[in-house]
């Protein structure tokens, strides 16, 4: 049935996701520590609902008051998801960017096809990154279209149900397509061989020889590139790693002995725990209601949040580490495991160029934005 979700109540979705964390937490730890595609906690995200709450769907599904509390209703799901495990954050961050995309660019026939497979439980990807020479869209004498080539750090390689794909047709920008990601033939995760987020299983999946139809072409060439949507969108995945700095320091003060807790010394260094986890929340929260309103700014918005983020994220692992001392590197502790995800996960592409281009926007103009107040 239907839910209504009105802007008094915003919490329905994260509620939901904080009902179901603990259990996410003890499956996060499990698939890290044999690392396969993780099908229960991805079941466990769908048997709440969380696969449908921010689809637009015609049979029903979560009800927004508007764009601003769908956001905030999905920053909080993307950190408590973040929270539990990063591995399946960065899953489920990749489902709802799918879905974004098919709502922006997606054809009634799309969206139809899109909601049957929700019913079933189906989670998507999008992956962009390939190695050379790239995806290829091909169209032979017969006018019949096929892809040629692999894409890599496709995270979720043989366990989603489809995929989001960038692919070059034989003039143009690139066009996005939509194709299956379930065969495990396809996926090579001999590469995937890391000591952190193990369980996206971000490894290759081979492309080649897929056929394509019309119904699997999404939007038009140059869509998935266009702006502010595109940039603007890193907003989510700072908000999963937001998750995984927030429960970084909450086990932090967990596991604080009480000769820390009584030692000044000790506690500034939780202090500055603290101040680095919520300046990073009020940017990524900035960053996620400028993306609600498609803000021009967006993009150099989004470009500061990832180093903001990127920083706090590096401070708290080193205070953490320095509080708890040796037990944060503790073979199975959630330290140890958040550190670990963490510090792969913010090796997202160029993090300084980023920067420099958020930069370059406020020294030609000012990028807060018309005069808007900053929060």
């Amino acid at each position: 049935m239907a839910s209504t979700l009105a802007s008094s109540d915003r919490q329905a979705p994260p509620m939901r996701a904080a009902a179901i964390a603990p259990r996410l937490a003890d499956l996060g730890a499990r698939y890290d520590a044999a690392p396969v595609f993780p099908a229960d906690s991805m079941r466990c995200l769908a048997s709440a609902g969380l696969h449908r709450d921010f689809a637009s769907l015609a049979s029903g599904g979560t009800r927004f008051a508007d764009a601003a509390t769908r956001h905030h209703a999905l920053l909080d799901v993307l950190r408590i998801v973040g929270r539990a495990d990063l591995s399946l954050g960065r899953l489920y961050e990749g489902h709802v960017n799918a879905l974004a995309l098919s709502e922006w660019y997606g054809s009634p026939a799309q969206a139809t096809r899109l909601e049957s497979e929700l019913e079933q439980g189906a989670f998507y990807g999008v992956w962009a990154t390939e190695p050379p020479p790239g995806v290829a869209l091909v169209i032979d004498s017969q006018s019949v279209h096929r892809l040629s080539g692999a894409k890599s750090f496709a995270s979720g390689a043989g366990g989603l149900a489809a995929a989001v794909i960038t692919a070059q047709p034989p003039e143009g920008s690139r066009q996005m397509v939509i194709v299956p990601a379930n065969d495990p033939d396809r996926a090579d995760l001999s590469g995937w061989r890391v000591r952190g987020m193990r369980a996206t299983n971000s490894g290759l999946y081979n492309l080649t020889g897929i056929p394509i139809e019309e119904i699997d072409l999404l939007g038009l060439p140059g869509d998935y590139d266009r702006d502010p949507r595109f940039t603007t969108g890193a907003w989510r995945f700072t908000a999963v790693q937001l998750g995984g700095i927030e429960a970084l320091l909450t086990e932090t003060r967990l596991a604080m002995s009480e000769a820390a807790r009584r030692d000044p010394l000790q506690r500034a260094k939780f202090a500055d725990g603290v101040a680095a986890a919520r300046t990073a929340y009020l940017w990524v929260r900035e960053c996620a209601m400028r993306a609600a309103r498609d803000d021009r700014d967006g993009p150099a918005f989004a470009r500061m949040t990832r180093g903001v983020v990127e920083r706090a994220a590096l401070d708290v692992m080193e205070l953490s580490a320095r509080i708890v001392g040796t037990r944060s590197a503790m073979d199975g502790g959630r330290i140890d495991k958040i550190t670990r995800d963490l510090a792969l996960y913010l090796r997202q592409a160029g993090p300084d160029h980023a920067r420099d281009q958020a930069a370059l926007a406020w020294l030609d103009r000012d990028a807060w934005g018309d005069g808007d107040a900053l929060w």
